[in-house]
Parts: structure tokens; C-alpha cells; sequence
């Protein structure tokens, strides 16, 4: 049986009266790339701000690794969580290497240690340590500091990474070449990751579940295969929009 990383159990938000999500339950099991899909508005960034405990549900719980995110200390749940976004939040006055080693540092590892996990990291997203690990975030391209984002959120091997958008201000080759190294990643290391996009292409790339949000609410919640079918009026909203690229 697969095992279930993060739940939502009727999770409602509100913020001066607004509802912002509303009755949200779905699973994510372990190393699927659950995708939210969804219109600016949706819910798609409050859900995640709701997993790693930025925000505390109205009414409802959220559960990680088997503890809802009241019970977590929150420093120590976000330090199971690789969190990437799309503007990157890379420290302008640390190196790439520092930058990468962040959470490593943070959790005490030792110095031998932690230089050959920045290394190996930097390896993995495509960037020769000996030669970006001195840059500084000003000295790289838009795609280079993505991948820097990439490798510091996977740096303390976090079982989970929230990705918000996070390939969404590069231009299309940029992007493209980015979904695929993510993709393959992924499949690489296993982890079990969220993540947003409006881009329904990006979706069918990268998704093995697909999450529809509308007005702060999961309306569609399937495999990328059955969502194609499905005859429900934002989803063949988005599907339009896939049969024009």
C-alpha cells in the first residue's frame, strides 16, 4: 500500500470573511507529482502555504508525514519541505555554494559533508561546481539560478518539495529545457512533490495526478489520462487551451 505523505482533511480557509479554500480533501502519496492546476485566484498558492504551515486552516487539518501541521514544530516541518518558487529567493550576498548549503548548514552537518553535498547537488541540476559555486545569484542567467533554486531545496534530501510555478518567468526554451532535467530528476531521486502551474501543457508534462482547482475549491481531482475525459466545465476550459498550443 502507497503511502500518504500529505492529506488534507476538510480544510477550510478564511481570511476577513473571504473564503479562500473551502472543503479541501485529497491525498498525495509517496513520490507522485501532484500538479494544481488552476486560474490565478484559484487556491493553488494558499493550499501550499497551508501545507507547510504558513498559514493554520480555519477548520480542517492538514497532515505531513503523518502529524498535522499543528503538531509539527514549524521550523523543523519546513526543513522537510524543499520549497521552490518562481521568483527563486536565492540570497544576493551568499554564493551559489552558500545558497545550496543553506538547510544543510542550518542542521549542523558537518563542513567536509556539506561541501560534497552542495558539489554533488550542483551535479545534478547541470552546473560545474568549480565553476558557478563562487558565483554570486547576479552573476548567473534566469535558468542557472532556477537550478540553484532546484538544488538548495533538495540539498537536506527533504521527502517533499513544493514548487510554486517555479519555471514560470523563464522564456519557453529556458522553460522547456527545465521541465525536462526536472522530470527526469525526479523520477531520479523519488520525491513526492506539489506542484503549481496555470500552464496545462506544463501540467501533462510533468503530472501523474492532476488537481483542478476553481474558487478555492478541488473540482477535478485525476490521473492526466482521465482528465482528458473529463466533461467538467473548467477542466474543458484548460483542455481548450491545450488543443491551441
Amino acid at each position: 500500500m502507497s503511502q500518504i505523505i500529505v492529506e488534507c482533511l476538510d480544510v477550510n480557509y478564511r481570511l476577513n470573511h473571504r473564503i479562500l479554500v473551502e472543503k479541501l480533501n485529497f491525498k498525495v502519496l509517496k513520490g507522485e507529482v501532484l500538479v494544481l492546476l488552476g486560474r490565478s485566484g484559484s487556491g493553488k498558492t494558499t493550499t501550499m502555504k497551508l501545507i507547510n504551515n504558513l498559514l493554520t486552516p480555519t477548520s480542517g487539518e492538514v497532515v505531513v508525514l503523518g502529524k498535522t501541521t499543528t503538531e509539527w514544530n514549524p521550523i523543523q516541518l519546513r526543513r522537510r519541505i524543499g520549497y521552490v518558487i518562481q521568483e527563486i529567493g536565492l540570497f544576493p550576498h551568499f554564493t551559489v555554494e552558500q545558497n545550496v548549503g543553506l538547510v544543510p548548514k542550518l542542521e549542523n552537518w558537518e563542513r567536509d559533508r556539506l561541501q560534497s553535498r552542495v558539489y554533488e547537488m550542483l551535479e545534478l541540476v547541470g552546473l560545474e561546481p568549480k565553476q558557478f559555486a563562487k558565483r554570486y545569484p547576479h552573476q548567473l542567467s534566469g535558468g542557472q539560478r532556477q537550478r540553484v533554486g532546484v538544488a538548495r531545496a533538495i540539498a537536506a534530501d527533504p521527502p517533499i518539495l513544493l514548487m510554486d510555478e517555479p519555471f514560470g518567468a523563464l522564456d519557453p526554451i529556458t522553460r522547456l529545457e527545465l521541465q525536462r532535467e526536472f522530470r527526469q530528476l525526479q523520477q531520479q531521486l523519488g520525491k513526492t512533490v506539489i506542484f503549481i502551474t496555470h500552464d496545462i501543457q506544463e501540467t501533462f508534462f510533468l503530472a501523474s495526478r492532476i488537481g483542478l482547482m476553481q474558487h478555492g475549491r478541488l473540482v477535478e481531482l485525476d490521473t492526466p489520462a482521465e482528465f482528458i475525459k473529463s466533461q467538467q466545465p473548467e477542466a474543458l476550459a484548460f483542455l481548450e487551451c491545450l488543443h491551441q498550443q
